[in-house]
């Protein structure tokens, strides 16, 4: 084989990389490496923190809707990965419809500050982010309800919130709370 053949070999296995083959050394799920959602919970506070004594420009105009965050141990430890799995991921829609709708209602201020639109920019790159890892781990799948326990799910708990920085609470909370529960269990079980 000469170096032509050796180099498009190569030039073809750089194509069909991004086709989701199996690469050498690269883990097989990101969201189980503690460190990762850690990067996002150290954003999300880092955002709750900065809002903290805002007091201009940091009311919304409207309430916004979002996900109820306490955790329930016991009943959570009993719900099947499936169970954990639709109120996670139901969750995360709807705070990132809220951040979505929070960075809109900061648009709309006459002289938003640069820095609580970096904080709302990082929020949403960051749910977007966790939802594609939480699709590589399996969890829409799993949050699809199946037909007998469509009747057995509660719906999700939601409650309003008027403030940047109450809403930057609520995000850091359900990372550090429902996600960070059922990313852990889903990697243990291997529901990947």
């Amino acid at each position: 084989m000469g170096v032509r053949e050796c180099l498009l070999l190569l030039l073809l296995s750089l194509l069909l990389l991004p086709l989701g083959l199996p690469v050498l050394g690269a883990p097989p799920h990101l969201i189980c490496d503690s460190r990762v959602l850690e990067r996002y919970i150290l954003e999300a506070r880092e955002a709750e923190n900065a809002t903290l004594g805002c007091a201009e420009g940091c009311s919304f105009s409207e309430n916004i809707t979002v996900p109820d965050t306490k955790v329930n141990f016991y009943a959570w430890k009993r719900m099947e990965v499936q169970q954990q799995a639709v109120e996670v991921w139901q969750g995360l829609a709807l705070l990132s419809e809220a951040i979505l709708q929070g960075q809109a209602l900061l648009a709309n201020l006459s002289q938003p500050s640069e820095a609580l639109q970096l904080h709302v920019d990082k929020a949403v790159s960051g749910l977007r982010s966790l939802t594609s890892l939480l699709r590589a781990l399996g969890a829409q799948k799993g949050a699809v309800p199946l037909p007998n326990a469509a009747s057995s799910a509660a719906p999700l708990r939601t409650f309003t919130v008027d403030t940047l920085c109450k809403l930057f609470r609520i995000y850091s909370n359900f990372l550090r709370g429902k996600l960070t529960l059922y990313t852990g269990e889903a990697c243990r079980r291997g529901d990947r």
